[in-house]
């Protein structure tokens, strides 16, 4: 019998329950990663994703894929959660993320069944990440915002993935001048998404998509009583109050005996309305925008009679959340009451027209003086699958402009700066002792999972590809990276392949810090 001093020592703590969740937690992450693994590079698969009620989406873009997964389990929602940052970050790269951290994951099982502690591999993927974004730095390329040829290549870059991938060439030019348009001079590195517009409209195919420098309306002019559909040189007034005869606050009743109370009712409204658009006319304004209402009829037939008679074109129903972007973009005011309606607050523009596009009209505003900086882009598309894809794509198109806006660095894709990062840190780990240097290690290796997916997707032979690969780059050639068409190895920034720093950098560090995470997890305890 061991005395009191070999007791402590002998005491048995089971830890296999801990091991048994944090394991548990790793595979369902990994499950997540491989689901849309094949799903990365420009020859990727396509998800076809049905929901509960029917409908059907094609997407390949990690974000959308996951986004519409129903993940139960905690730790796989968290990958979920992974892509939605990404692409918030970076708005591209969302598949990449989940990839980086699916494989870094892996590495993860191999070191806790050799016995090493979690906290411990945590720290060395935190050094490991900070070391893979200076490396990631140091091999960036500085490109200006006057460059457009470079812009156009990372946008094209990013659509190349896509579904719509036959369509980048047209995609790209527009998503690089929609940003450049919106960039505002006092604030020159940021851009607000909200200030380009896209519009989806059914008919026609992909190429027909146009940017219009101006507004557009996905509705009709109100055809009542013969208003005008088109004007010239119109003032337009954009409108937040009703043009119908009044309610009261409160629910009441009026009780009519006979009928001359009812015509004096009937003549009242009819007063009441003409006073309201005679003011309105006074002041010039030839196209009225009014804003939807809960609470009674913005418009009643009466009224859009006789503002058809003064040639005024009407747009109804404009969204209440619509209401910033066009007042923004034709430099008037909302105006929410009848008494405050000047000719001040109003829009000018050369011309505002109804056009036929696919099975329904729109309303083109265009020549808007003193234009804010907002774009309309007109997405067309064949069937609705290939329209929504089609948006999805342009707005990561978007995203990569804005990123380079943001951060001015491009950076080669291709799987060659993954292989460059996992080829500095592998050395960079004979340099550490003891578990630190393993776990870089073990980091390392994850990363080269990117250039062997690429490989794997265009039906290459990856362990071949990425072997080759490394022996490049330990030649020193940084940029030489997977060339999907050709199906060999060549320089990247060759053959156009680019992407902005931001999006690897980002994906590195999210994807490290989601893992970082996961490990730390050892136990999950539902409460009631």
């Amino acid at each position: 019998m061991p005395g009191p001093a070999g007791s402590k020592t002998e005491k048995y703590v089971d830890t296999k329950r801990r091991d048994d969740i944090r394991q548990g937690n790793i595979v369902a992450a990994k499950a997540v990663a491989d689901a849309v693994r094949t799903s990365l590079g420009p020859k990727g698969m396509d998800k076809m994703l049905s929901t509960a009620s029917g409908e059907v989406i094609i997407t390949n873009d990690g974000a959308t894929i996951l986004n519409k997964m129903e993940v139960t389990q905690p730790a796989a929602k968290m990958l979920v959660e992974l892509s939605k940052s990404q692409d918030i970050v970076a708005g591209d790269g969302t598949t990449t993320v989940v990839v980086i951290a699916g494989a870094l994951l892996k590495q993860c099982l191999g070191l806790l069944n050799k016995g090493v502690h979690p906290t411990v591999i945590s720290d060395a993927f935190h050094k490991a990440s900070l070391k893979a974004v200076d490396v990631l730095t140091s091999m960036a390329i500085p490109v200006e915002l006057s460059d457009r040829e470079a812009l156009v290549k990372s946008a094209s870059t990013s659509l190349n993935s896509k579904v719509v991938s036959q369509y980048s060439s047209l995609l790209a030019p527009l998503a690089v001048d929609a940003v450049l348009n919106a960039i505002d001079q006092t604030r020159p590195d940021f851009v607000d998404l909200r200030d380009i517009k896209v519009i989806k409209k059914l008919g026609g195919t992909v190429d027909d998509t146009e940017m219009i420098k101006g507004l557009v309306f996905d509705k009709k002019a109100s055809h009542t009583a013969g208003g005008p559909t088109r004007v010239e040189n119109a003032k337009i007034g954009l409108i937040q109050f009703q043009i119908s005869p009044p309610k009261t606050d409160i629910e009441q009743n009026v009780i009519i005996s006979d009928y001359t109370q009812m015509d004096r009712i009937l003549k009242e409204e009819r007063n009441h309305i003409l006073g309201m658009i005679k003011k309105i006319r006074a002041t010039g304004c030839n196209v009225l925008l009014v804003q939807k209402s809960i609470l009674r009829d913005a418009v009643t037939d009466l009224s859009l009679h006789y503002l058809a008679k003064a040639k005024i074109l009407v747009v109804r129903d404009v969204e209440r959340e619509d209401i910033e972007f066009i007042s923004k973009t034709l430099n008037c005011l909302p105006i929410a009451n009848i008494e405050h309606f000047r000719a001040e607050k109003l829009g000018q523009a050369d011309l505002v027209e109804e056009v036929p596009v696919g099975d329904g009209r729109i309303i083109k505003v265009t020549g808007i003086k003193n234009q804010g900086k907002t774009t309309t882009i007109l997405v067309r598309g064949s069937n609705q699958l290939v329209l929504e894809e089609a948006e999805r794509s342009l707005h990561d198109a978007l995203c990569v402009i804005r990123c380079l806006v943001n951060k001015r660095f491009l950076i080669a894709g291709g799987g060659a700066p993954e292989i460059e990062v996992s080829r500095q840190l592998g050395a960079w780990a004979k340099t550490l002792q003891g578990m630190e240097s393993y776990c870089v290690r073990a980091f390392a290796e994850a990363l080269e999972v990117i250039p062997f997916t690429l490989a794997e997707n265009a039906g290459l032979n990856p362990i071949v590809i990425v072997t080759e690969l490394r022996n490049h780059h330990a030649n020193g050639e940084v940029n030489t990276g997977i060339n999907v068409r050709k199906g060999q190895i060549t320089n990247i920034l060759e053959e156009n392949v680019v992407q902005p720093l931001l999006v690897s950098t980002s994906a590195v560090s999210l994807a490290t810090e989601c893992v970082r995470m996961i490990l730390k997890i050892d136990d999950i305890v539902v409460v009631r």
